[in-house]
């Protein structure tokens, strides 16, 4: 009753036609015998047999064919009007989605909504707290009563003997070992000579210590890679020099495709150069930093935005402290305020004003760390001496402007090391995440209240009494 019934009545009559055919090629024509006619007849029908199989094949598979669109195309339909498939819910951890910047939106949405009435009652409270015209025309009228200001212009001298010294070891006018201790002087008067006029001079602030210090620690970490990366060359082009009998240096300026400037050294030992590392927002120093292809006035304009709406924020955390009497809520959200402030932020801000491509800026802070490993140290070791570090100038920033060691914020650091250990070996996925926001959340702010306790009692406890 198909496509098959049609088939089949086609064969049918195909065989009848074929049957009569051969009963009259058994005549004898023109003469010839009756078995000349049949042995013609059979050759020729046979011929016929097969060309005709060749098209009922062919006839067969048209119909298979068609059978099969049709199929298709009703698959094709039913695909376009089904709505279901089998996937996973959003929120689950195995669909794969990872596209949270709704959530985002929404978090900053209602935090703002929800400390609007804060901010607009520390602003009637407290009003403006810090004028700019007036900060700048006191220093203008008396700028030796800004000693941390002084102390931010004079660090350019340390930049200016660093770039001295390697100009002098690229012309060999110094030893490595002069140049090494040259260094070694400049950077240790880099991080003492700071200290010992916060601690002497008594108009310097403690949050004005800790700014300058700030400064005088990423010159230092700064420096100290500036000079690792220069010996490294020299290396390099000597090494070069006595397989090749050429050195590294290039004798005209090279270019890349955007037209940027190529420098190999001693090409690198320039002013504009060193100051461009200097502003640039990383503490790892290279010949030819990435180049973004050019200022996006909309993006720097959203971080300026940014950074001026942290500071108005900012505001409300004595209106949060009074509310909130746990310490940790006010001290951890002044924390994740900072930390989006300088580290994306403004770095971000610096970044496309100076072109500076990478904005990776939390995993190249420590240069140290594989000079370490190259060195033949373990990592263990290596990473103990980073922490190491890092707790040393945590120490740093806290004790020194504020004129009394506790060592709180060293211990702290240090005390970073076992938990790095234990979460790294017990503790997995979420669960380890959530130990180091524990720790970040409990620990920084008993850190902090320490040195509010030793503060007080250091300074106000006499007028108390």
């Amino acid at each position: 009753m198909g496509d098959s019934d049609a088939v089949g009545a086609f064969t049918r009559r195909r065989r009848a036609t074929f049957a009569a055919g051969r009963v009259a090629s058994l005549q004898p024509m023109n003469g010839r015998s009756a078995a000349v006619c049949q042995s013609s007849a059979t050759a020729d029908t046979s011929t016929d047999i097969g060309s005709e199989k060749k098209r009922e094949h062919s006839l067969e598979r048209a119909l298979f064919k068609s059978k099969n669109e049709k199929k298709k195309r009703r698959n094709d339909i039913g695909d376009r009007l089904s709505c279901h498939r089998t996937q996973e819910s959003l929120l689950t951890s195995t669909s794969g989605y990872n596209n949270y910047r709704g959530i985002l939106n929404w978090c900053v949405v209602m935090l703002v909504l929800s400390n609007a009435r804060l901010f607009l009652e520390n602003l009637l409270r407290y009003g403006v707290l810090v004028d700019p015209i007036q900060v700048v025309s006191l220093f203008l009228n008396d700028p030796y009563s800004w000693p941390a200001a002084c102390l931010v212009i004079v660090s350019n001298v340390f930049i200016v003997v660093a770039l001295y010294t390697e100009r002098q070891l690229s012309k060999g006018s110094f030893s490595e070992l002069v140049g090494f201790l040259v260094h070694c002087i400049n950077m240790a008067i880099m991080l003492t000579f700071p200290a010992a006029v916060v601690l002497l001079v008594p108009s310097v602030t403690p949050v004005g210590g800790a700014f300058v210090l700030g400064i005088y620690t990423i010159l230092f970490l700064k420096l100290y890679s500036y000079k690792d990366v220069n010996m490294w060359c020299r290396e390099l082009s000597t090494a070069k020099a006595k397989k090749l009998a050429r050195s590294l240096s290039c004798p005209s300026p090279q270019y890349f495709n955007r037209g940027d400037r190529k420098v190999c050294y001693p090409g690198n030992l320039t002013i504009r150069d060193m100051y461009y590392f200097v502003f640039a927002p990383t503490l790892c120093y290279e010949l030819n930093f990435p180049r973004s292809p050019g200022i996006r006035m909309s993006f720097l304009l959203r971080r300026l935005f940014e950074m001026v709406r942290k500071h108005l924020m900012s505001w409300m955390i004595p209106i949060i402290q009074s509310s909130m009497k746990p310490l940790e809520v006010p001290n951890h959200l002044l924390w994740l305020m900072f930390f989006y402030w300088f580290f994306h932020s403004s770095m971000n801000f610096t970044a496309e004003l100076l072109r500076f491509g990478d904005r990776q800026f939390y995993q190249d802070w420590c240069h140290f760390y594989k000079p370490l490993l190259r060195s033949g140290f373990s990592k263990i070791v290596s990473q103990s001496a980073v922490f190491f570090l890092s707790a040393f100038f945590h120490e740093y920033l806290v004790s020194v402007p504020l004129r009394m060691f506790r060592l709180w914020a060293f211990t702290g650091m240090m005390a970073q090391l076992p938990l790095a250990w234990f979460v790294g070996r017990f503790l997995r996925g979420n669960y380890g995440n959530a130990a180091v926001w524990m720790s970040i959340i409990i620990g920084q702010p008993f850190a902090v209240l320490m040195y509010v306790h030793d503060y007080y009692v250091l300074h106000y406890r006499q007028e108390a009494d």
